[in-house]
């Protein structure tokens, strides 16, 4: 009777272990395929991209680059703006308007962060007190473009300048200076989750 009872047990005992394993194995599928569904997500979102900003790409004036961060939409500022303004230019509008339709369609789960970049040349006559304020004044500019105009939801936007300090080429010739003279949009892979207290 007692070896019954033991292989009775036993029998139980591996069942709910097998069952545990398969639950946590169903888990873990899950996970993997949401966190495919996300890297997917930002994948159209490149695609759609590379389509609608083929002439600026083309030119050279815009790069779409995969990173650890998410997906990275990076503008000449000249694109977007006059040497030391914060006003974004009236031809610049439909490039913003091609990238918010991406953020409202294709990524609609995903913060965006809107990064400011200036060259190492001080400010002389336009006004800001340093490349702070102007990098900072430009990532804004475009903040509110989106907001204002094309309908992002402004609880998935940030805004940040990094004035001269993180530069992508350097800047001792003007070609270099060009390159970090930039906007650049992060699209981010996917909401943070709020931490709860």
């Amino acid at each position: 009777m007692k070896n019954l009872a033991k292989l009775v047990c036993t029998g139980f005992l591996i069942m709910f272990i097998s069952g545990c394993q398969t639950l946590e194995k169903a888990r873990m599928a899950d996970s993997l395929e949401q966190e495919n569904k996300k890297l997917t997500d930002l994948e159209k979102a490149k695609s759609e991209l590379a389509l609608s900003l083929e002439q600026e790409l083309g030119d050279y004036k815009a790069k779409l680059k995969m990173t650890e961060r998410g997906l990275v939409i990076t503008f000449l500022a000249e694109i977007f703006f006059d040497s030391g303004k914060d006003v974004i230019k009236e031809n610049a509008k439909p490039i913003l308007d091609k990238v918010a339709k991406v953020l409202n369609e294709s990524v609609v789960d995903s913060y965006v962060a809107v990064e400011g970049y200036t060259d190492n040349d001080p400010i002389k006559y336009s006004g800001w007190r340093s490349n702070w304020e102007l990098s900072s004044a430009r990532s804004l500019a475009v903040l509110h473009y989106f907001i204002d105009f094309a309908k992002v939801a402004p609880q998935r936007l940030s805004a940040v300048g990094y004035s001269e300090y993180r530069p992508v080429a350097a800047n001792t010739d003007p070609d270099g200076k060009r390159q970090n003279r930039r906007v650049e949009i992060v699209i981010l892979p996917s909401k943070m989750e709020k931490v709860k207290n």
